[in-house]
This record gives C-alpha cells, sequence and structure tokens, in this order.
C-alpha cells in the first residue's frame, strides 16, 4: 500500500465504521432500497452523493478531502432518509478545492467506492472527481454528483452480497444525460476483482455514452448498454440494436437487470413518466455469456480493466440480490421522479469542462502536463475532449480549478505581463477571476487573463495585461 493509500484509509477508518453499522430499519416511507426489499430483490450495495436511499437511513454518503490541509470530512443526509448536507461541504471546501474520496454503501454490506488502482487497460491510481464539479437540486435542496472526467475512476474489489457467476442481479443509476463521450467506459456496476479482462461474461455494469467500438442504437445516443466484458451490449448480439434509442435528458434513469441467459436494458427521465423496456431477452450468442462469469468487483467511471477515457456524471446507483420485478423497478422510478432531480440554483459549485480561446476555437486553457504542483505552467494548448489537464472547474466562490490548484496570479503581482500558473488554492485575491463580457477578469487588479500575442503555439504561457477586449483576452468558459 502507498503512503498516500495509508493516508486515505486512515482519514476514512471512522467512517467506514459508520457505513457497515447502519443498516437501516424498516420505514413507513420508502425509498429505492426500501421498495426493493419489499420486491424480494434487497439492495448489496447502494451509493449516492446526493440523497439517503433508504427511509430510515442516517449514515455517511461520502466522504471529501480539500487540498488546503488534506483533512477529510464526511457528508451524510440532513435528516434521516433525506438530501446530502451539501451547505456542510461548501464551508468546509470554502476557499479551497476539495475531492470525493469515498462513496459510502448505504446497504450495510460495506461495499465503499474508493480511488480505483491501475489495471490491464490504464496505470493508476486514477483521479478522485473534484467534490464542486456537479451542483444539483434534489427536492429543493443543493447537492452534489460525482463528475468524472477522463482519468477518472472508483472502485471495490473486496465486496461482500454481490452477484457472480451467473447469479441474477437488477442495477439502476442516475446519470447526467448530457455529460458524456465515445470513450471507454462509463460503466457503474459488477466487473472483474482483478481489474483486468479476464474474458467474456466476467462484467454485468450498466454502460452510458456514444462509443460505437462493440454495440450502438439508434441516432448519435447517448445509449444505455450493458458493458459484458469484451462487449458493449445494445441488444443480443454485438452492432446496432434499433430498439435503444438515444436517450439524454438531463436526468437519466438507466437501469440493467441480468439472470440466467435472460437480461435487459430500461431507461427514462428521472424527472417524470416512467420506464421503456429497450431490450429484453436472451444472453448474447457468443461463447462465454451463457452462463456469465461475473466476479463481483464494483467499479464506478471505468471499465473492468480500468479502461478510464470516459466522461459522465453519476448520482446515485444501487446494486440488488435478485432479478426485479417490473412492478419493482417501475416503483423505484416513481420514487427517483418524486426525489425532484432539478438544474443547479446556485451553491458553493460550478461548472466544469474546457476553456477555449478567442484566438482559435481549437485552443484551450491547459495545465501543463496535468500536474498539481505548486507553479505548474498554465498556458494555451490544442484542445483536446479527452485531457483531464483542460478540464477547468469554474466555481461559484470566484476560483478556476483543476488538478487540486487554483488558477493563481504569480506572487499577487498585479504588473502587466506577470505569468498565471497553478497554486493551492488560499483564498487569495489573485486567485479570483470573474468571468464578464467573455473575458477572465481578476477583480482586484481589473487585469485581465491574456494570451500573449495571440499565439498559437502550444505550451505558450498565459500572463495578465490590461484589458482592452482583444481576441487573445477571450474566453469561452463552460
Amino acid at each position: 500500500m502507498t503512503a498516500a493509500a495509508v493516508a486515505l484509509a486512515a482519514g476514512a477508518m471512522a467512517g467506514v465504521g459508520v457505513a457497515v453499522g447502519a443498516t437501516p430499519a424498516a420505514a413507513a416511507t420508502q425509498e429505492p432500497c426500501d421498495i426493493y426489499a419489499s420486491g424480494g430483490t434487497p439492495c448489496v450495495a447502494a451509493h449516492s452523493t446526493t440523497r439517503a436511499l433508504y427511509a430510515a437511513y442516517d449514515g455517511p454518503l461520502y466522504q471529501v478531502r480539500r487540498s488546503s490541509d488534506n483533512t477529510y470530512l464526511t457528508i451524510s443526509p440532513l435528516t434521516a432518509g433525506g438530501v446530502a448536507n451539501a451547505p456542510a461541504q461548501d464551508s468546509f471546501c470554502a476557499g479551497t478545492t476539495c475531492v470525493i474520496t469515498r462513496i459510502y454503501d448505504q446497504s450495510g454490506h460495506g461495499n465503499d467506492l474508493v480511488q480505483a488502482p491501475g489495471g490491464g487497460a490504464a496505470g493508476g491510481p486514477d483521479n478522485l472527481a473534484n467534490a464542486t464539479a456537479a451542483p444539483v437540486t434534489v427536492g429543493g435542496h443543493e447537492a452534489y454528483g460525482v463528475y468524472v472526467a477522463p482519468g477518472t475512476g472508483y472502485r471495490d474489489d473486496s465486496t461482500s452480497g454481490i452477484a457472480t457467476g451467473d447469479e441474477p442481479e437488477g442495477e439502476y443509476a442516475i446519470f447526467d444525460g448530457t455529460h458524456y463521450n465515445g470513450g471507454c467506459c462509463f460503466d457503474y456496476g459488477n466487473a472483474e476483482t482483478n481489474n483486468d479482462d479476464d474474458g467474456n461474461g466476467t462484467m454485468e455494469a450498466i454502460y452510458f455514452g456514444n462509443i460505437k467500438v462493440w454495440g450502438y442504437g439508434t441516432g448519435n445516443g447517448p445509449w444505455i448498454m450493458a458493458d459484458m466484458e469484451n462487449g458493449l451490449y445494445s441488444g443480443v448480439n454485438a452492432g446496432y440494436n434499433a430498439n435503444d434509442p438515444t436517450i439524454d435528458y438531463h436526468y437519466t434513469t438507466a437501469m440493467i437487470e441480468g439472470g440466467p441467459n435472460q437480461w435487459a436494458i430500461l431507461g427514462g427521465n428521472a424527472q417524470s413518466g416512467g420506464l421503456s423496456t429497450f431490450y429484453s431477452g436472451p444472453r448474447p450468442n457468443v461463447s462465454g455469456y451463457n452462463p456469465m462469469h461475473k466476479q463481483g468487483a464494483i467499479i464506478l467511471g471505468t471499465g473492468g480493466d480500468n479502461s478510464d477515457g470516459s466522461d459522465g456524471t453519476f448520482y446515485e446507483g444501487v446494486m440488488t440480490s435478485g432479478y426485479p420485478s417490473a412492478a419493482t423497478e417501475n416503483a423505484v422510478q416513481a420514487n427517483i421522479v418524486a426525489a425532484d432531480y432539478s438544474a443547479s440554483s446556485g451553491g458553493g459549485g460550478g461548472a466544469t469542462g474546457a476553456i477555449v480561446s478567442g484566438v482559435s476555437s481549437s485552443l484551450c486553457l491547459d495545465n501543463n502536463n496535468g500536474s498539481g504542483a505548486n507553479g505548474n505552467k498554465v498556458q494555451v494548448w490544442a484542445c483536446d475532449g479527452y485531457a483531464p489537464a483542460q478540464n477547468w472547474t469554474v466555481n461559484a466562490n470566484g476560483t478556476i480549478t483543476i488538478d487540486g490548484g487554483c488558477l493563481d496570479i504569480t506572487g499577487a503581482n498585479y504588473a502587466n505581463g506577470t505569468l498565471v500558473e497553478l497554486w493551492t488554492c488560499n483564498g487569495g485575491a489573485n486567485q479570483q477571476w470573474k468571468a464578464e463580457n467573455g473575458e477572465l477578469v481578476n477583480p482586484t487588479s481589473g487585469q485581465c487573463l491574456d494570451d500573449p500575442d495571440g499565439s498559437t503555439t502550444n505550451g505558450t504561457q498565459l500572463q495578465i495585461y490590461a484589458c482592452w477586449g482583444g481576441s487573445n483576452q477571450k474566453w469561452t468558459v463552460p
């Protein structure tokens, strides 16, 4: 175990005990896992950074770590069965950046998700999600989802109660239907315990995105598919399935069910209406999928072999023991709709994505080599939608963050030509920015973020300069 892993484990130990010990009791009001239990298919994993998934659950939802002093905070619901205490996170992370270090399992099985280690497809450990990058409102309360940029991933390879072999299970997740890409693979669900590709049928996870290497559906995507290893399946076989539609509701319900030679894809709008079945039938007619060889690890944001080129946002999801009935799934969807997911009305978070130069739409703000080191060069570089080094978060507190640091005016020197860099967030005025008139302005100095002479050369370090309205001072923010 690395020193970082030891520190992470130490910071989480108290919370782990709470998560395992907080097995929910029966309650009059039912949340998703109460509904599954009533249907005879209880949750064996229940993950959410936005709300409790049992009516009686008041234990930890997730844990964050702030960059200023590497201390941890566990976020729980405001009330039993309620929405996450986002104001506690906002206070804890004010003036700095935070990452999500642990997503607790609410089921009592102890299947927490933590930083994914390396695997056969990509080295590791993977990145941790920025804790404020996916603000959302649930039931009128602010909360935060898990924003997965390429290179980000969570995993649990030593689980309890998760289906193995050909055992039946159900899975659902709520995703941001507007945040996806064609990278492999934005998954949530059952995977290999050794982080390698162990062959056909060793996975059963929900996939969301628009890759077309294996299966795909109608339109341009995104599609809900099943990642069963060595194939993303939209129907009975690899390739095109006319019944698997593009589904891109802002808040999308995605479900996969699987049992002996039977599986299904279901989906719907997490804000209204019911579920549709996009496939229900036998396993793929390819060796290895009947029977299945599931291993019972849990992944979020990556493929089973740690393929980590994906984009996506996760709000909540569960895994069950047993194949849920249609009545149970419909009742869960009704609960999801009643939870009232909607766009954030403010809070401490912001939007994450590329910051594009006004000099050229193919030129982006870039953190050199994706390093979080103090003094790292902030530069212009050809835009690459898969580059974690270009996924900046424009926060409501005025900071612009990436890789655990803030966009910083070197030495708080506000003279023309002062270079900008990455630095540990410290609440200083030299780390404050305001987007106005297409420019990024430091309010204290009135100076603008500036690309010297409108350079299009990769690696040109940025500076501040008196605002004058030129294209080299124009930036499109997320």
